[in-house]
C-alpha cells in the first residue's frame, strides 16, 4: 500500500471490506468541512485521528474559504475539493468549487483555482473514480454539473450543467427542483442524483473521457411523494443502492443494475422509533465497508439510525439508534479501519466519535465530543509517513 492513500469512503476507493489495522497507520488526518455563515468558523480543518483507540484531535484550520460544507478528495492522492456554498459567486448567481493541494507532510491546502459551481447553492461533490471531473449538485438553483479537472488538479469550466424541473407535494420544500446529492456507480459509467425537490433520483450517464453528464433512459426512479431524497450510498458489492428521504425520515433501498444503469425499489424504512414529529428531518446514509451494516442520521431527534443489511435481498432491518453526544448530525463517515464512525454535530460545534462493534453495528462513545465550530462534512485521509 501506498505510504500516503486517501479514502473519501473506504468503500467507494476499495470496494472491499475494511482493511485490517494492521494496515492503515495509526495516525490518519481527518479534514473537516463547515459553515463559515454566522458561525466562528474560517473554513476548512483538519484533525487528526487514532486508528487504534479513536482518539481525536483538532489541528486547526487549514484552508481558509467561505461556506465549504462539502468536500471530495482525488484518487491521485495530491487535490480536494470543496464546495462554496453561496448564492452569488463573481457577480453572477451561481456557488462556487475550489480545488486545493494538499501538503501530505502538514495537511495543509493551498488554492488552485475556483469555477462556478453551475447553478446556486451547491451542497454535495464527488471527483469520480478516475479523477477525471468533480460532479456537483446545487441545492438552491436545482441543476447538477460537471466539472473537467486538470492534470494540475485545476477545475476547467463546467462541461455539464443540467436544470432539473418539477416540484412535488410537500409546498414548503418541494416547490422547485433542490438537487441534494450526486454519486457515481462502482463502474464510474452513471451518476445517481438524489433530488429533494421532485422526490426523484435522476440517472445520468457519465463520460469520463469528456466529463459531460447526458440524461439516461429511463431518466430517473421516483420515491413516495413527499419524502424528499437527500444523500445516497451503494452497497460496496455493487447490487444495492439506498437513499435516505430527509422530510418523511425514512430509508429506501434499491436493487442496482449495474449493465443497465437502473434501480428497482425493494423496500422503504422509517429511520425513527416512532412517528415523525415537527422538526424532525434526516441528512446522511452510510453503508459500512463491510456491507453488513446502514446508518443515517436523524436531525431534530438527534441520533444515528443503525441497520442490519440482508446480503441476499439488500433489505435491512432496524437495529437501534445511538444519540449519546449528538446534536443535529449532518454528514459522517466511517473511519479506514472500520472500526469508528465520526459524526458532524453542525449545532454541536462538535465532533463525536463511536467504535462499531463489528457483529452487530452498535454504537458505542469514545470519549468526548471534539470541538469545531459548524462542522458539516467528514473526509479521511493517510498521510504521508
Amino acid at each position: 500500500m501506498s505510504r500516503f492513500v486517501i479514502f473519501s469512503s473506504l468503500a467507494a476507493m476499495l470496494g472491499t471490506a475494511a482493511a485490517s489495522a494492521t494496515d492503515i497507520p495509526e495516525t490518519v488526518w481527518v479534514y473537516i468541512g463547515t459553515y463559515t455563515s454566522g458561525s466562528a468558523s474560517k473554513g476548512i480543518y483538519l484533525m487528526e485521528f487514532n486508528t487504534r483507540t479513536g482518539a481525536l484531535t483538532n489541528k486547526g484550520l487549514v484552508a481558509e474559504t467561505k461556506d465549504p460544507s462539502f468536500l471530495a478528495l482525488h484518487p491521485n492522492r495530491k487535490f480536494l475539493y470543496a464546495v462554496g456554498e453561496v448564492s452569488e459567486y463573481q457577480g453572477k448567481p451561481s456557488g462556487a468549487v475550489t480545488a486545493f493541494a494538499i501538503d501530505p507532510q502538514t495537511g495543509r491546502l493551498t488554492p488552485l483555482n475556483t469555477q462556478p459551481s453551475g447553478g446556486t447553492g451547491p451542497c454535495h461533490i464527488v471527483v469520480d473514480r478516475e479523477g477525471r471531473c468533480a460532479l456537483v449538485a446545487n441545492y438552491g438553483g436545482g441543476s447538477v454539473a460537471s466539472l473537467p479537472i486538470r492534470p494540475d488538479g485545476r477545475l476547467a469550466e463546467p462541461a455539464s450543467v443540467i436544470q432539473h424541473r418539477g416540484s412535488s407535494v410537500n409546498k414548503s420544500r418541494q416547490e422547485a427542483p433542490h438537487a441534494h446529492s450526486i454519486n457515481v456507480d462502482p463502474a464510474n459509467q452513471f451518476a445517481c442524483a438524489a433530488d429533494l425537490g421532485t422526490d426523484q433520483i435522476l440517472i445520468y450517464r457519465l463520460d469520463p473521457t469528456t466529463s459531460k453528464l447526458t440524461p439516461h433512459d429511463p431518466p430517473f426512479v421516483s420515491v413516495a411523494p413527499g419524502s424528499g431524497p437527500r444523500h445516497f450510498a451503494f452497497h460496496p458489492s455493487g447490487k444495492y443502492a439506498y437513499v435516505i428521504n430527509e422530510l418523511l425520515c425514512t430509508i429506501t433501498a434499491f436493487r442496482y443494475d449495474p449493465a443497465k444503469g437502473t434501480l428497482t425499489e425493494i423496500q422503504t424504512v422509517t429511520t425513527l422509533p416512532h412517528e415523525v414529529r415537527p422538526g424532525y428531518t434526516t441528512a446522511e446514509v452510510v453503508v459500512h465497508s463491510s456491507g453488513k451494516f446502514v446508518y443515517g442520521s436523524n436531525r431534530g431527534h438527534n441520533s444515528i439510525a443503525i441497520f442490519t443489511v440482508d446480503e441476499a435481498t439488500g433489505k435491512l432491518t432496524p437495529a437501534g439508534h445511538q444519540g449519546q453526544g449528538i446534536k443535529t448530525p449532518r454528514n459522517f463517515s466511517i473511519a479506514p479501519t472500520g472500526q469508528f464512525l465520526l459524526v458532524g454535530n453542525q449545532d454541536g460545534d462538535s465532533v463525536s466519535v463511536f467504535r462499531i462493534d463489528p457483529s452487530t453495528g452498535a454504537l458505542t462513545p469514545v470519549g468526548e465530543p471534539v470541538a469545531v465550530p459548524r462542522p458539516v462534512c467528514i473526509r479521511f485521509y493517510i498521510p504521508e509517513k
